[in-house]
């Protein structure tokens, strides 16, 4: 039993003395796996949604299937502004709900409309309505990770709205917006893929 420890430490040992006798070059090359779920990154975040992704969500605001019972047909998006949930209809009592941040008070409004454009990275070009509010505001922002419109952005009909991406992740599951619906990039990334031009939206 004990040549078998010592035998055990001798191998430990020499496995240890040839990683450290090698240069820090070649000790980078060693590859292993990971532990399941884990995954090994080599230098900086490669885009601006990784670098923004150190924030925190309310767990009811998390992207979850849930039961809802509706008569929208599959594909159609209700966006519930009290509760701030988007909810995209799946159909057969389900859905895919988004927690999402929606208007401030004095800048509700609601109805039925369509998707009549979609975008990645859109740029921004505050209405004039929104200029006389706040004159600092730019003319013109390019789409990126520090435009407020984030990374995708869902229109609304002939409507000044959107449903859009944030760089200000805190604010859903509140009243902030002057009307349109917010999600964190990531949920309006997941959006994006299922919605289809001219889908159906209801804004309660």
């Amino acid at each position: 039993m004990v040549r078998g420890i010592g035998l055990g430490r001798g191998i430990v040992a020499l496995a240890l003395g040839v990683v450290l006798s090698l240069s820090p070059a070649a000790a980078r090359g060693l590859r292993f796996v990971p532990p399941p779920g884990m995954t090994i990154t080599n230098g900086t975040p490669t885009n601006g949604l990784m670098l923004k992704a150190d924030y925190h969500i309310a767990p009811q605001f998390l992207r979850q299937i849930v039961r809802y019972q509706t008569r929208e047909h599959s594909g159609t998006i209700v966006v519930d502004t009290r509760a701030h949930f988007l909810y995209f209809v799946l159909g057969g009592g389900r859905a895919l709900r988004y927690g999402i941040g929606v208007a401030k008070a004095g800048f509700e409004w609601g109805g039925t409309h369509q998707i009549t454009r979609k975008a990645e990275w859109p740029g921004w070009t505050p209405p004039p309505e929104m200029l006389q509010r706040r004159p600092d505001l730019p003319r013109h922002m390019e789409g990126g990770p520090d435009n407020p419109l984030g990374a995708r952005a869902l229109y609304i009909g002939s409507t000044l709205y959107r449903i859009h991406g944030t760089t200000e992740p805190w604010s859903i599951g509140l009243d902030v917006s002057s009307g349109c619906i917010r999600m964190t990039n990531m949920d309006v990334i997941d959006l994006y893929k299922r919605v289809k031009l001219n889908s159906k939206v209801v804004v309660l």
